[in-house]
């Protein structure tokens, strides 16, 4: 059977997962970063998610990368299944929560100003920016590995 590029056990997932940890890392640094995201329901959700999307992220990358180090992909049904339901669930969990982050910091920055100072709005755009990114990446490789499944 024919490794398919970005599914589990390649380089191109590992990739994947190794930008998927960095943006969301970035996202969770740039909003923990203002004091007053606890005010935002929105923005919660956004820290919540993204504490879920790291370790998942990162421990996967680990397994790729040693999958990638020993030439031997991961290739088990099971497990496989797993990871593609995980991946869906978190890449559907990050989308909303990079949908929601955005519209507030848009609502928030065409009120009067007097809701969020512009330095503290532009440092949430970023997170959101950084979790849309995530998001991409999530799902690509959520739909490799869905690609993958019924092959094996």
């Amino acid at each position: 059977m024919d490794a398919v590029p970005g599914s589990v056990g390649t380089g191109a997932s590992f990739s994947l997962r190794l930008g998927q940890t960095a943006f969301s890392s970035a996202s969770l640094l740039f909003m923990s970063l203002g004091v007053e995201f606890y005010s935002y329901t929105a923005f919660c959700y956004l820290v919540t998610v993204m504490g879920l999307v790291i370790p998942w992220s990162f421990t996967l990358a680990l397994v790729d990368g040693y999958s990638v180090l020993v030439k031997c992909p991961l290739r088990q049904p099971g497990i496989l299944a797993i990871i593609v339901v995980g991946d869906w669930v978190l890449s559907l969990l990050t989308l909303a929560a990079a949908c929601s982050t955005a519209s507030v910091v848009d609502i928030l920055l065409h009120l009067d100003g007097s809701y969020c100072p512009s330095k503290l709005c532009r440092r949430y755009q970023i997170s959101a920016a950084m979790a849309f990114f995530s998001w991409f990446l999530s799902f690509a490789s959520s739909l490799f590995n869905l690609w993958l499944l019924p092959s094996l």
